[in-house]
């Protein structure tokens, strides 16, 4: 009867060490300030597979926006907003739209260069509205966040980590004139690696490489 009760030693100090561990094994709070458009599409899965795992998201947001809406698995913030939601999805839309529009390179470089003046300058007045917000930021010093997690085309979600004090993790989507490239000091060949505005694929002849080449030095004028 004793042996059949018998349990091994290693056995015990596993189930010793499970009984230590448990209580401290919790789940982090996160300040999640995402890009809207598309680049929030991919950002949410995340946040979801996060809360899955047992971290509690916060994701603040404008009041206006197209895509960040209330979900099960996160609290939504929001604030005040300047712009009205049809002037947003005018920026937006008209983005998405210039992607197809087959125009010749130096009418699609003019509309590029308005477009991100337009869109840098939204939310610069989006950043400057938030961190202006007494309340929210008064509430995001209160809510002790371990980490934030942005989309760096979106620099608040920057600003934010440096003044709460806590560490920032980038998800990433895309950047305009391939900066994510500069900034992480990636390989990026021009010979196998289409660049914006040419409209090439990812298998391109002897002079679309030559032509892939050459587009980057209007990228850097941009």
């Amino acid at each position: 009867m004793t042996e059949g009760l018998w349990v091994p030693l290693s056995v015990l100090r596993g189930l010793l060490l499970l009984l230590c561990v448990g209580p401290w094994a919790e789940g982090g709070k996160l300040l999640v300030v995402p890009m809207e458009g598309s680049h929030w599409l991919s950002m949410k899965k995340a946040v979801q597979d996060l809360h899955a795992r047992g971290h509690q998201a916060v994701v603040l947001a404008p009041e206006v926006n197209v895509h960040i809406k209330e979900e099960d698995f996160f609290t939504l913030k929001t604030y005040a907003f300047p712009y009205t939601q049809e002037e947003l999805e005018n920026i937006l839309l008209h983005h998405s739209y210039m992607v197809f529009e087959p125009e010749h390179f130096l009418k699609t470089f003019f509309k590029t260069m308005t477009l991100l003046k337009n869109t840098s300058a939204l939310y610069q007045r989006s950043c400057a509205e938030l961190v202006h917000n007494k309340a929210v930021i008064q509430y995001l010093n209160d809510s002790s966040f371990d980490v934030v997690l942005t989309d760096p085309f979106y620099p608040c979600g920057t600003v934010l980590a440096e003044y709460l004090s806590v560490p920032a993790v980038y998800f990433l989507r895309a950047i305009p004139c391939e900066l994510d490239f500069e900034g992480t000091q990636c390989p990026n060949p021009s010979s196998y690696i289409p660049r914006l505005l040419t409209r090439n694929s990812d298998h391109m002849t002897f002079l679309e490489r030559v032509k892939n080449m050459l587009y980057p030095l209007a990228l850097k004028y941009i």
